[in-house]
């Protein structure tokens, strides 16, 4: 069972250290996406980062990119109905 609270989870951006509270499901979405890309997951972090409007929170864009993610996958799965 996945727990639904948010943990702090460390990371490092441009060599200085921060922390996100993320939950279980999207930490883990985005490290494997982190690793499909081939990337470090402090590197993909600092590219959120860099793109994220200042308003947004780092770990809310986080969650933002995961999601899009899982929605670009799914569309790509998704047969043309013709």
């Amino acid at each position: 069972m996945l727990d639904g609270r948010p943990k702090k989870r460390s990371l490092t951006l441009r060599g200085h250290r921060t922390s996100v509270s993320l939950e279980d499901l999207f930490w883990d979405a985005f490290r494997a996406i982190a690793s499909q890309d081939g990337k470090p997951i402090n590197a993909l972090a600092a590219e959120i980062d860099a793109e994220r409007d200042l308003e947004t929170g780092l770990a809310s864009a986080i969650r933002l990119f995961v999601l899009r993610d899982a929605l670009a996958r799914a569309n790509q799965n998704v047969p043309d109905q013709d």
